[in-house]
C-alpha cells in the first residue's frame, strides 16, 4: 500500500509540472530513488518524470552528475555544497527542466559531531536559475529520516514550483 502522504505529494508535484509542461529529475542518495518511486506511483508520471540518479558513492556522484572531486573533499557528500552540484548535474546530464537533489545521513551509524544522523541536505534546481538549498535534522530511525526526507524533496519541488509562477 502505497504511503498515502507521498502519493499525495507526488501527484500534486505531477499536476504542477505538467500544467507548466516542464519535466523533473531526481539525484539521490540517502534516499536510494524512494523520491523517485513515489513519483512513478502516480500514473501518467511519464509526464513529467524524465529520470532518475541515485548516486551513492562519491566516484557516482562525479561519474553520473559532475560533482566536483573537490567540492566533495572539502565539504563531504553531506553539505549543502554537493547537492548545489549534484542538482545542477542533474539538469545538465537529463532532457529536465526542474531537478532535486538529496544527501544525507540515515543512519543508524555515519553521523559525526558536525553531521549527525538525520542531517539531510536538499537543493532544487530550475534549467533557467540557481540551485536553493537547505540542510534539515531528520528524527527516528533510517527509515523514518529517509521517509521525513522524500516528503521534504518533494514539498520542495512544489515550493520552488509555486516560486516560478
Amino acid at each position: 500500500m502505497p504511503d498515502p502522504v507521498l502519493y499525495r505529494l507526488a501527484e500534486e508535484v505531477g499536476a504542477a509540472l505538467k500544467s507548466r509542461r516542464l519535466m523533473l529529475a531526481t539525484a539521490e542518495s540517502c534516499t536510494g530513488g524512494w523520491v523517485a518511486e513515489a513519483i512513478t506511483m502516480v500514473a501518467g508520471s511519464s509526464d513529467w518524470f524524465e529520470r532518475g540518479f541515485v548516486t551513492y558513492t562519491y566516484v557516482s556522484k562525479r561519474e553520473m552528475l559532475g560533482v566536483k572531486e573537490r567540492t566533495l573533499e572539502t565539504h563531504g557528500a553531506v553539505s549543502e555544497e554537493v547537492v548545489r552540484e549534484m542538482a545542477q548535474g542533474t539538469l545538465a546530464h537529463s532532457h529536465a527542466q526542474v531537478a532535486v537533489a538529496v544527501s544525507g545521513v540515515a543512519g543508524p551509524s555515519g553521523g559525526t559531531p558536525e553531521k549527525p544522523v538525520g542531517t539531510v541536505c536538499f537543493a532544487w534546481a530550475l534549467k533557467d536559475g540557481a540551485p536553493r538549498s537547505e540542510t534539515l535534522r531528520c528524527s527516528g530511525d533510517r527509515e523514518a529520516v529517509r521517509r521525513q526526507s522524500v516528503e521534504h524533496a518533494l514539498k520542495g519541488v512544489l515550493a520552488l514550483l509555486a516560486e516560478k509562477r
